[in-house]
């Protein structure tokens, strides 16, 4: 099942056309990053909106600069594999109903906070998707969707980095969390594509380690 599903996973990053659809999962948790993240600084969450275009954005309030503000915009990228390292915990000890549950309560916690129709729809038609599998599907089929799910946050929370650094070098991402964390701290974009690409990779490789071995 480990192997099967990671497979799935990799298909699904791998071509466009399944990527293009299935990338709104990875807003919705890279959105939910950036929200949690101001919580814990102590920021006020005004909304969260997610866009067809697969992008998102997430409206906080309090002081548009120091620890707080970069903690907050560096929560996002990172957030899927992250979330996707606890999984593999979970997964590797068996607590797959922990995942169900970890899932729906994200996806709660966005969907009260989502300020779109769009967004509004994508969160319920994920949280659907969720209700079906935890309600009406057997373990077995369970722990195969808590696998490919696992395995697609990690997987999924690499390629955007990539993205996002062919996006600035067309100059087409002057907003992009890099962007504003380089504005912030002085520290150049480049590295902070650098720190979520190595963050995302190191949980990858670890999960797979903990998974497969």
């Amino acid at each position: 099942m480990v192997l099967v599903t990671a497979v799935v996973a990799l298909v699904v990053v791998a071509f466009n056309e399944l990527w293009r659809p299935a990338r709104n999962v990875i807003t919705i948790v890279h959105e939910a990053g950036h929200a949690l993240a101001a919580v814990l600084v102590g920021r006020r969450l005004s909304g969260i909106r997610l866009h067809s275009d697969t992008s998102g954005l997430t409206l906080t309030r309090g002081k548009p600069y120091g620890p707080g503000m970069v903690m907050t915009a560096f929560g996002g990228y990172v957030a899927p594999s992250l979330l996707g390292l606890g999984f593999a915990g979970l997964v590797g000890a068996d607590r797959i109903t922990a995942v169900l549950v970890v899932c729906a309560v994200l996806l709660l916690g966005v969907l009260v906070m989502v300020r779109n129709v769009y967004g509004f729809f994508s969160v319920l038609l994920t949280g659907a998707v969720l209700f079906g599998i935890a309600w009406w599907t057997s373990p077995l089929v369970q722990a195969a969707f808590a696998h490919v799910i696992t395995w697609f946050l990690l997987l999924g929370g690499v390629r955007p980095v990539g993205e996002l650094q062919s996006k600035r070098r067309r100059g087409r991402a002057r907003d992009s969390d890099a962007d504003q964390l380089a504005r912030l701290t002085g520290a150049p974009g480049w590295l902070w594509i650098g720190m979520f690409f190595f963050i995302n990779l190191g949980s990858l490789v670890l999960a797979a380690a903990w998974l497969l071995g």
